[in-house]
């Protein structure tokens, strides 16, 4: 049977487009938001001039909310509110660098979930300090040496923070009230296995522990033979599976180890995402706190962070609860730690909506301090409605 002729293309089955006028357009309407964002931009210099002459703080959250609601509220597509949002935080960070220099200070190392929320945050046009831990963080803060910190909270798998929980609570024990909560952020956490081997090859997997518990299931199903190295953070295990992996090569070697982290951190060490999203929640989401020395004003749509000690008498912490419950405030997160005082004590935090200077909300914690040895509003900040 004699093959079949292929059909000769006709210009009817071509796609009815001018490509070149479009690309056109493309490039008039780039020209055009060049010369938009610059004249943005040159107001910008006005308001930091102002700012630096009144003493007023560079980045503010509730005017950083204001303009991003504005922004997605005028969003009418096809471009997705995600991709807007983040030009628009670039575009804030670049605000920044033209006003004042600012220096965030985050728990390193480089490639950590928390410099890669400071990095979603706050842009790539500002400076972000690694500061090695997150007691590191609040003194830096406190003594000025970065403007702002940003730290892990919670875990939406792993739950509260133990390290940020008691720097806050060791922060207001020593009476340094000046440095406050005025920001949260949430952070999409999407675990890779990083390394520069075939996946057969990997024998030695390295990782923080808390990341090993969020990826337990699939570690166990892909790598049930490998052996789990425990690290003090994802970063530091791909910096380390990073330059074990560059001896091996120099040595006609395959590398035998893996770590599991970011993507950012693969990026910084020079380490390929063989597997991305080994997570086994894949709804992972870490809350982080911005840390200032600059209160938060009021959007109409905040939280309040306390911690309090309650009275050594029966119903102290119930009573607590109850005032929060009268005033119709919503707790929206609980936790406890040992206080650090005496064996058996705890303080407990709580996230309430609202903003400490709402009437209902000041009234509602001056009533739950009649319970309370210690109760001390940690900050009031905008609530984070989007995931970055």
């Amino acid at each position: 049977m004699p093959a079949r002729k292929k059909k000769k293309a006709t210009s009817r089955n071509k796609p009815q487009i001018d490509l070149a006028a479009i690309r056109q357009r493309i490039n008039q309407l780039d020209a055009s938001l060049v010369q938009l964002l610059n004249e943005r931009s040159s107001l910008v210099v006005k308001v930091g001039e102002y700012k630096r002459k009144a003493g007023l703080p560079v980045y503010t959250p509730h005017r950083e909310a204001e303009v991003l609601e504005r922004a997605l509220k005028a969003n009418t597509g096809p471009l997705p509110d995600r991709t807007l949002e983040a030009i628009y935080r670039e575009l804030m960070s670049g605000s920044f660098a033209l006003q004042q220099p600012l220096r965030i200070g985050f728990l390193g190392p480089p490639g950590s979930y928390s410099h890669l929320a400071a990095l979603r945050h706050f842009g790539g046009s500002v400076e972000h300090e690694d500061l090695h831990d997150i007691a590191g963080v609040f003194t830096e803060v406190q003594r000025g040496h970065v403007n702002y910190g940003l730290v892990p909270i919670e875990n939406s798998t792993g739950g509260g923070i133990v390290e940020t929980l008691d720097a806050l609570r060791d922060l207001a024990h020593k009476g340094r009230a000046e440095v406050v909560v005025c920001a949260e952020v949430q952070v999409e956490v999407r675990h890779c296995l990083l390394a520069n081997c075939p996946p057969r090859s990997v024998k030695r997997i390295l990782s923080k522990p808390e990341v090993f518990e969020q990826c337990r299931v699939w570690l166990a199903r892909q790598y049930p033979n490998a052996e789990l190295i425990p690290t003090p953070s994802s970063s530091r295990a791909a910096e380390m599976v990073a330059e074990e992996s560059r001896k091996a090569l120099a040595a006609a070697r395959v590398p035998e180890c893996a770590a599991v982290g970011s993507e950012l951190a693969g990026q910084i060490y020079g380490l390929n995402p063989i597997f991305v999203g080994i997570e086994d929640n894949p709804g992972n989401i870490t809350r982080f706190f911005v840390i200032s020395r600059q209160r938060a004003e009021r959007t109409g749509d905040d939280k309040t962070t306390a911690m309090f000690n309650t009275a050594d008498k029966p119903g102290a912490l119930a009573e607590v609860l109850n005032a929060f419950q009268r005033g119709g405030i919503n707790l929206t997160h609980i936790e406890k730690r040992p206080s650090g005082r005496r064996n058996w004590t705890y303080t407990f935090f709580v996230d309430a909506q609202g903003h400490r200077d709402d009437p209902t909300v000041a009234a509602v914690i001056a009533e739950a301090r009649q319970y309370c040895r210690e109760l001390v509003v940690l900050g009031s900040y905008p609530r984070s409605k989007r995931i970055l």
